[in-house]
């Protein structure tokens, strides 16, 4: 082997890692899962030993999912906007104006939570 396949062997090792973590967890999902064949106690719902009452599986609100939706996206604008808050006095010790995109970005966060407000998105009980 040459010298420089050495330098590679770590990038190879890892990507044969990740290759058998999931090909392990595919295969242990297949052969454990709750799609079993073998397996016909997990299909089945369990409440504490008592007799189930209604379906298994509910079906959710449409307003539940929009609530959700909205949360996470709001939760990741939030999140987008912690970096900023670390590393803003760096970036005025560098002379790089910063304020203004942010503003942008707040600009929009506003705009879209107007936009929700005004649709009744974040009302619960329409």
């Amino acid at each position: 082997m040459s010298p420089e396949i050495f330098n590679y062997l770590p990038i190879l090792v890892q990507i044969f890692l990740a290759t058998s973590i999931a090909v392990g967890i595919i295969v242990a999902s297949h052969i454990f899962g709750q799609r079993a064949l073998t397996n016909k106690t997990k299909d089945s719902a369990y409440e504490c030993g008592l007799i189930m009452e209604g379906k298994p599986h509910p079906r959710f609100s449409v307003k539940f999912y929009v609530t959700a939706m909205l949360f996470i996206v709001f939760d990741i604008e939030v999140v987008f906007m912690v970096p900023w808050v670390l590393i803003y006095r760096d970036f005025l010790e560098a002379n790089i104006p910063i304020l203004f995109p942010i503003l942008f970005f707040f600009l929009v966060l506003v705009l879209g939570l107007i936009y929700e407000i005004k649709k009744g998105g974040l009302k619960w009980d329409r």
